[in-house]
């Protein structure tokens, strides 16, 4: 437990997610580092996936203290994957772009910074059809830096899209937000220099499994209540049969003897007899770490509560 904190703390110097991210693990790296496998600190883990990415919290720690030998990042978000490629592409067009949209953003009084937001919001929705999202090219730069912007000047930091696809988060309350993290940003491109990004369902990971793989999943919860229901990162849902669809995927990887995570939300947390994991996952490692809840319509049903971390391997805890 000393060692993986001390690794922890190491991480102040080093990259983090570029983008806040709702259900990101940046808070629960210390937990989660816990449960890890034996194998990745003995070498014997030579790849690493993660079906779906989202800020990369856990793939940015292990892709930094680990000697693994290929990455393999997935996202259904096309935004998401546009943004990692563009950063793995050119960084330093980015860094540019981005402290020009900074420069002009402070220049602005709070009015201004209003228009300001929204107008970047509508253009970034209006551009979306125009965009290639297969073949690289300059405006990516520009859709990347546009992201940027809006998710660090945005309400909690949410990347959320409505049913046609639209950013719709309102402007948060920010008095100089850091737009432009040149420093990160280049740590960051480093490490995806040897990263396969790929847009594409969970499932698509499969082929790349072996029994010296570690995957980590961590899906869009399954609510534990009406109130705290988000799944609006992309246009697609996942529902209880998108849940177990990732069990299925899970058992059938478990096969490859390759070592498996994954994180959800725990349905104890509002009905003690909710037994959905347990029966999904009967016969697989179930912990219980503690997590901050933010996404909540009411502020008294913010506060901390129960996460799943489920494997298929034994640890040292």
């Amino acid at each position: 437990m000393i060692q993986q904190f001390n690794q922890l703390s190491t991480l102040e110097k080093k990259a983090k997610p570029f983008l806040k991210w709702a259900g990101g693990k940046g808070k629960l790296l210390e937990q989660i580092s816990t449960f890890l496998p034996p194998e990745l600190s003995a070498g014997k883990i030579k790849r690493y996936i993660e079906p779906f990415v989202g800020s990369g919290a856990v793939f940015i720690y292990l892709s930094q203290l680990y000697p693994i030998d290929e990455y393999y990042i997935f996202d259904i978000n096309p935004e998401l994957i546009l943004a990692y490629n563009t950063i793995k592409t050119d960084v330093n067009q980015l860094i540019e772009r981005l402290e020009t949209i900074q420069s002009q953003y402070f220049s602005l009084d709070p009015d201004r910074r209003k228009e300001y937001y929204y107008e970047t919001r509508t253009r970034f929705n209006q551009n979306r059809r125009g965009i290639n999202f297969d073949k690289y090219s300059e405006t990516w730069i520009k859709r990347t830096s546009q992201l940027i912007f809006l998710n660090r000047t945005c309400f909690n930091g949410l990347f959320r899209v409505n049913s046609k696809g639209d950013f719709n988060v309102p402007m948060g309350r920010y008095k100089n937000p850091l737009i432009n993290n040149a420093k990160n940003l280049v740590k960051i491109s480093k490490l995806l220099q040897k990263t396969q990004i790929i847009l594409g369902d969970f499932m698509a990971c499969d082929q790349w499994v072996d029994a010296e793989t570690f995957v980590y999943f961590d899906p869009p919860y399954k609510p534990i209540s009406n109130t705290s229901a988000f799944t609006s990162y992309s246009q697609q849902r996942f529902d209880d049969a998108e849940q177990l669809r990732l069990r299925d995927l899970f058992v059938k990887l478990d096969r490859k003897q390759a070592k498996l995570m994954l994180s959800n939300s725990d349905p104890k947390n509002e009905d003690v007899n909710n037994n959905f994991f347990e029966d999904a996952y009967q016969g697989y490692r179930i912990e219980r770490v503690k997590a901050s809840r933010n996404i909540n319509s009411k502020a008294t049903k913010r506060g901390k509560i129960d996460e799943l971390v489920i494997m298929n391997y034994e640890t040292r805890v």
